[in-house]
């Protein structure tokens, strides 16, 4: 059956289900598109910015650097966190300087890292909410179906095997959205988890070398 002679058979409920699968499948491939834009440019940004910082004269050059090459600021707010003064007459300015670095340095990674997984709870529900919609979606369609044969007054397998494929259809769709949305989150918590190990590591080396510019000991552990 055409799409358009579906559409104007089905009740409310089709209508609403195959909307709400199409709003699911628009949101999939939109993120799917913006997010492997967006951390290809992260995981290009780390592999540039972290050894132009670290070849840097001094902090000045290399916060320029950081300017330069940090193109989705994912490297600049834990330089800015590491470098900013305490407020005066807070108990953070009265806490040692180790435990100040760490402190600010885990609350900007925490930010960073919100801002690399936008989308990944989305991806999640719609993974695994999409094929129950779509098989919702066909048991109304079958229901509807017998009853509309039930009202002929007449059963054969023509009658019946035109209405029930159609109605399956709904569960394919829903499976053709879930499987997108499932392969893109994997595919995505594996790059995120790349880019927090590099930022992970780049907190730790700062903060150690802020530390040692202090004259106090590095922390051998990681922030």
């Amino acid at each position: 059956m055409e799409l358009p002679l579906f559409w104007s058979e089905g009740d409310a409920v089709s209508r609403a289900v195959a909307l709400l699968l199409l709003a699911m499948s628009v949101c999939v491939w939109v993120l799917v598109f913006w997010r492997a834009w967006l951390l290809q440019r992260v995981q290009g940004d780390l592999a540039r910015a972290v050894p132009a910082f670290w070849a840097a004269a001094d902090l000045a050059q290399a916060r320029r650097q950081l300017q330069i090459f940090d193109r989705e600021g994912a490297l600049m707010p834990l330089l800015d966190a590491a470098t900013q003064a305490p407020r005066g007459g807070t108990l953070e300015a009265a806490g040692a300087r180790g435990a100040q670095l760490t402190r600010r340095l885990r609350d900007a990674l925490h930010g960073v890292l919100s801002q690399l997984r936008f989308g990944q709870v989305l991806l999640a529900s719609i993974g695994a909410t999409a094929p129950f919609i779509g098989l919702f979606g066909t048991v109304w369609g079958i229901y509807h179906a017998l009853l509309a044969i039930g009202a002929a007054g007449s059963l054969s397998l023509e009658r019946i095997a035109g209405p029930v494929g159609e109605a399956l259809v709904m569960t394919a769709a829903g499976l053709a959205v879930a499987i997108p949305a499932v392969l893109a989150y994997n595919v995505f918590g594996k790059r995120v988890g790349v880019c927090e190990a590099e930022l992970e590591g780049f907190a730790h080396d700062l903060c150690a070398m802020l530390l040692e510019a202090d004259g106090m000991p590095a922390s051998p552990g990681r922030d």
